[in-house]
């Protein structure tokens, strides 16, 4: 089955993942013939939680398991390179059967050049750590190239694609594709459903497609044009309940390609989504780990985007009031969050203008 499990959002009990609902998921999706499931050393929680309810309960040949390796976080080489060694401790997995370089950007892919990674994934591979290496890319077509050809024994490249960053000029994710299929790689998708976005479309969007499909969930729609992409290996999908896994095997375990009516369908919802005027963020929380003021950024633009999204007013309002710590306007302009954002948002203007639109009554 093309469909993975993304391990960075799984459910939670308070601030805890919940082992037993993340074990249930995990027996659905091998019992429905899933076997691809991705963590990585940075996803709070994610490597423990594949331990205890993945690696410690079901055959190591039954499923396949990804995991990264950041450098960005990283002040040494031997740092660097210890991450492998803390993730197969966390993991129990023995071995990893795909092993990236996590989330390359032109700001950072010069790191993973100064501490001499690409030879480290090459070492591990022929001691048998690893079976198969790639990376994670959010950066722009020209350097994948230039990545792609310096490296061509990489096994498979991870994209962000989905049907409203497809044409995007900042995310650029047909371009990236066209480039990483020219040089012969295997993709791995991630965020088809735009960090839950494409999952709960604004009314605009879910008309279009409800008028298409009455029976189809808005995340089907979504992970299917990821899915009907030619030399895809998997397509992750971050599933933080049983529900969620539940309708993903529905469409899923006998996967049908969208036919030439339903890209028309796509097409249209898509020009729909890019025409709101919303903040592109995907709650993946990189931006957080940086900031000196420990700003709950994902979750202010999650408060905004109820508003410019589902012209929710008083609801974002609501939830930007419930949130605690530091907010908005006590942004110090440092530039650590835009740095590390892998959707390249503008985020000091965001959260001038989120200040504006929360904090002036």
């Amino acid at each position: 089955m093309i469909l993975g499990f993304g391990l960075m959002r799984l459910p939670r009990k308070g601030v805890s993942i919940d082992i037993p609902q993340t074990s249930e998921m995990v027996d659905m999706f091998i019992e429905n013939g899933g076997t691809y499931f991705d963590t990585a050393y940075v996803y709070p929680g994610s490597e423990d939680a594949a331990r205890k309810a993945l690696c410690s309960r079901h055959a190591r040949e039954s499923y396949t398991l990804a995991t990264k390796l950041n450098a960005s976080i990283a002040l040494t080489e031997k740092i660097a390179r210890g991450q492998l060694e803390t993730s197969l401790k966390r993991t129990g997995a023995g071995y990893f059967d795909y092993y990236l370089l996590h989330s390359l950007t032109e700001k950072n892919s010069k790191k993973y050049d100064k501490f001499n990674l690409w030879d480290f994934a090459k070492e591990q591979k022929k001691k048998g750590v690893i079976k198969n290496y790639g990376f994670s890319f959010h950066g722009g077509p020209v350097l994948l190239d230039e990545l792609l050809t310096e490296h061509p024994d990489v096994d498979f490249v991870q994209l962000q694609i989905n049907y409203c960053d497809w044409e995007s000029p900042k995310v650029k994710s047909r371009e990236v594709y066209e480039v990483a299929r020219k040089h012969g790689k295997r993709i791995v998708i991630m965020e088809p459903v735009k960090g839950g976005a494409l999952a709960n479309p604004p009314e605009e969007v879910a008309d279009i497609l409800k008028k298409a499909n009455p029976d189809a969930s808005f995340a089907s729609w979504a992970i299917r044009f990821a899915a009907s992409l030619d030399g895809v290996l998997s397509v992750l999908s971050g599933m933080s309940n049983t529900d969620q896994m539940r309708d993903n095997l529905s469409y899923m375990k006998d996967f049908r390609p969208l036919d030439e009516s339903e890209y028309a369908v796509i097409n249209e919802a898509s020009r729909a989504f890019n025409e709101i005027k919303s903040i592109p963020c995907t709650a993946c929380g990189y931006c957080v780990k940086g900031c000196p003021k420990q700003i709950p950024i994902p979750d202010i633009f999650a408060a905004r985007n109820e508003q410019l999204l589902y012209g929710r007013i008083e609801a974002g309002r609501k939830k930007y009031d419930s949130l605690e710590g530091s907010n908005a306007k006590d942004c110090v302009k440092c530039g650590a969050c835009e740095r590390t954002c892998p959707q390249k948002i503008s985020i000091i203007s965001e959260l001038k203008g989120c200040a504006t639109a929360f904090e002036k009554r």
